[in-house]
This record gives C-alpha cells, sequence and structure tokens, in this order.
C-alpha cells in the first residue's frame, strides 16, 4: 500500500513519517530510501553542508530499525521484499536528482507497457511531464510489490512565491505538484503534518478509489 506524508518545511514530517512507517512494520525489514544526494552537483566532491545533514538525519533514526538505502535515481531498481516496509525521505530530493543530474546510459525509462498508474486510475498519467510519469509510475509499482511504501514530500500548494521563480524553478514545483496529486489520488493514506500535529486528510476515501 502507498501513503503519503506532506507539509512545510520543518513541520515535523518527517519524524512522523519514520514513526507511521515502524508502526506498519510486521516480519518484514524497514527500509529508509535515502534521496539526498551527497555531492556537488554533477561532480564527484562531497559537499559538506550535505553530508552533515545526512548524519544528523541518520543520528536520529539510529535506534529506529531502519535499514538505508541510498537511491538519488531510478527509484524502480530498489531491491524489496514483499513483507517490507519502505520510507523514502523525501520526494523533493528525488524529484531534482531526477531532473538536474546529469542523464545516464539507464536512462530509458520504464518500459512502455499498461503500468499501475494507469490500472490504478490515476486519471491524469497522460497529463505528466516525463520525469513525473516515471517517477509516480514507479512509485505505484514498488508500493504493489512490497507491503507499504511511506512517502515523505513537500507542500508546494501555499508557497506564495511561485511567481518570482525563474523557469526551471518553475518547472521543479510544477512536477512536484502534479506528482503530489497523482500519488494522493491511489494512496492509502494521506496525511499532512502541521506544527508537529498529524491531520489526516485521507484514509480510504471512495472518491480516491
Amino acid at each position: 500500500m502507498l501513503h503519503i506524508v506532506y507539509g512545510g518545511s520543518a513541520s515535523g514530517k518527517s519524524s512522523y513519517a519514520e514513526s507511521f512507517a515502524m508502526s506498519l512494520q510486521g516480519d518484514g525489514r524497514l527500509l529508509y530510501i535515502a534521496t539526498m544526494y551527497p555531492y556537488k552537483w554533477n561532480t564527484t566532491e562531497l559537499d559538506p553542508e550535505t553530508i552533515q545533514r545526512i548524519e544528523r538525519h541518520r543520528a536520529m533514526r539510529a535506534d529506529k530499525g531502519f535499514d538505508t538505502v541510498e537511491c538519488y535515481r531510478h527509484v524502480e531498481h530498489i531491491m524489496a521484499k514483499r513483507q517490507d516496509v519502505l520510507l523514502l525521505e523525501c520526494m523533493s530530493n528525488l524529484l531534482a536528482n531526477e531532473m538536474y543530474l546529469e542523464q545516464d546510459s539507464d536512462d530509458g525509462g520504464l518500459a512502455e507497457t499498461m503500468s499501475e498508474v494507469e490500472k490504478a486510475g490515476v486519471g491524469m498519467s497522460e497529463t505528466l511531464s516525463p520525469v513525473s510519469k516515471k517517477i509516480v509510475q514507479a512509485l505505484v509499482n514498488l508500493s504493489t510489490r512490497v507491503q507499504d511504501v511511506v512517502i515523505v514530500t513537500n507542500d508546494v500548494f501555499s508557497d506564495g512565491g511561485s511567481l518570482t521563480y525563474d523557469e526551471s524553478t518553475r518547472e521543479y514545483v510544477k512536477n512536484l505538484a502534479e506528482i503530489n496529486c497523482a500519488l494522493a489520488r491511489v494512496a492509502e493514506t494521506v496525511t499532512e503534518v502541521v506544527c508537529g500535529i498529524p491531520v489526516i486528510v485521507k484514509k480510504n476515501h471512495p472518491m480516491g478509489k
């Protein structure tokens, strides 16, 4: 099953998502899918500030039972067992990596067949940008292969500065917004975290099916 946790910066969404993922664990592993790129863009030089953030996050979840899987791009390649619970932290980083990192030889995208996105009735998949569709399809497919996938993402809808963004940033915000909407439509639960307080937006809602 697919679960979305979203909120503003420093809202407490990551802490809540970790606790929520832990509550879902059964006989499988807890996998923390870390998407923060630790290097300076398109180089092999580590970024000290990013490394500090990564180490801080690792320390915060050190005793929570997560196995960390570094995955900056291509979440469709994640290997997990049926009984595992996955926490992806976070969508914002994953999208930036897919949009702005140099392309590689494995960028052919997913197979051009009917995906779980269409089967689940997202309904807007044909209007998604190529990068958004790739990410949505990969994560919906992944959620059918494991027990649960919890995705942390940012609330881009309350940002009032979009009119002052440059074209590249506006494209990024648009992609993140459409990814959030597409995934929320098929998710089992959608939770907004406000000032550390989880607010249930959707839970088995019939309009989302």
